[in-house]
């Protein structure tokens, strides 16, 4: 004889293989020290919120936990229910939603959105003091410096090629005794022969390395280059080798005093006449004019405070964040009173009578004549 299930609770429907998982760093987090699942977990809760806390303790850590995702994932509520249920679950002490402070670029602050499950049922002083754990676990974790990143920026317009780097020694296995590096032989070079013309250079000895002819503009300052590259944007203000050699040391002027290369070349171009007689004397008058002021450079700008690692929460029910103390049961003040029933004064049996009344005579009317 099949055995009759008892309990009010709607199974929980099974996980797709395609349930979404959140960012790496987001999603579902579960809390330690859990009570081995059984049948009767969650049994006090109603019939929704068992349904709801039922599938989100099967999800696996990191899946997404907002919203609108549950409610794609369970077809018997919307989001408004979902919404309701997950905050019945905070005020039971399943859930708690968290933002935490990563590192980021410069003085921006990224923020990782987490939702802390826990199966057994947890009371606020748990729940503070294991965040407040989190959260000094998230302070002693290292921060990357600037030094560890790679820099991946391209080289500046005026840099010289760089030569390729050499390659690496083959590794040595074993005890084999380290021999000396073998050159790399070359092509054989004919011997001169009288009927070679004597006008051309002779041959380059064996084992002898070409020499590597020189890029152009290999050498030249900056601002050099900067000066150069005038009359290739403005052919206004073409500038001959000469000229660029006699305005170098102005142009480095600018340079050292903080400023770009693309901000000298805009300040020399910027609102050109239909014609310069002379591009070296307009050229020079605007670096005298217009040089800018002395800026600050980076080393003697003040250093960063280090940014601070912290973990807030968040109200489960509008998102407003703040510190694990002030959202009693994970709800903020104002949701936390909307949720609590409050006392009513029953109404007076002269009122009771008098409603009563109104609806009998509301009725009387609706009959037919």
């Amino acid at each position: 004889m099949a055995t009759q299930h008892t309990s009010p609770a709607l199974p929980a429907p099974a996980l797709s293989a395609a349930y979404p998982m959140a960012k790496p760093g987001y999603g579902k987090r579960s809390a330690p020290d859990q009570q081995a699942r059984t049948r009767d977990d969650f049994a006090l809760l109603p019939t929704r919120e068992r349904y709801v806390a039922g599938f989100v303790d099967h999800l696996p850590e990191g899946a997404a936990m907002s919203v609108k995702t549950l409610a794609k994932q369970l077809p018997l509520y919307g989001q408004q229910a979902i919404s309701t249920a997950l905050t019945a679950l905070s005020v039971a002490g399943h859930l708690r939603r968290v933002r935490c402070a990563a590192v980021g670029a410069g003085d921006e602050t990224r923020w990782v959105f987490r939702t802390f499950w826990s199966r057994t049922a947890r009371d606020n002083e748990w729940w503070n003091a294991y965040l407040a754990t989190e959260k000094a676990a998230l302070a002693a974790a290292p921060t990357p410096s600037p030094s560890s990143v790679p820099d991946t920026a391209p080289p500046a317009p005026w840099a010289p090629p760089e030569e390729p780097p050499p390659l690496p020694a083959p590794e040595r296995h074993g005890t084999e005794p380290a021999t000396e590096p073998t050159a790399v032989p070359h092509q054989r070079t004919p011997t001169q022969t009288p009927d070679t013309d004597p006008a051309l250079p002779p041959p380059p000895a064996p084992g002898a390395v070409p020499a590597t002819p020189r890029a152009p503009g290999a050498g030249r300052s900056p601002a050099y280059l900067a000066l150069a590259r005038l009359g290739r944007d403005d052919h206004r203000l073409a500038l001959s080798a000469d000229d660029c050699a006699i305005l170098e040391p102005q142009a480095t002027e600018w340079l050292a005093r903080g400023v770009s290369i693309d901000y000298l070349t805009s300040a020399l171009t910027a609102g050109l006449p239909a014609q310069v007689d002379s591009p070296l004397g307009f050229v020079r008058r605007r670096l005298t004019d217009k040089i800018p002021p002395q800026l600050p450079t980076e080393n003697a700008r003040p250093a960063a405070p280090a940014a601070t690692r912290r973990i807030l929460m968040e109200c489960t029910d509008c998102g407003r964040p703040g510190q694990p103390e002030a959202l009693p049961d994970g709800l903020c003040r104002p949701c936390r009173t909307a949720h609590t029933p409050t006392d009513q004064t029953p109404p007076h049996p002269a009122e009771i009578a008098d409603v009563k009344a109104h609806m009998s005579n509301l009725r009387d009317l609706l009959k037919p004549v």
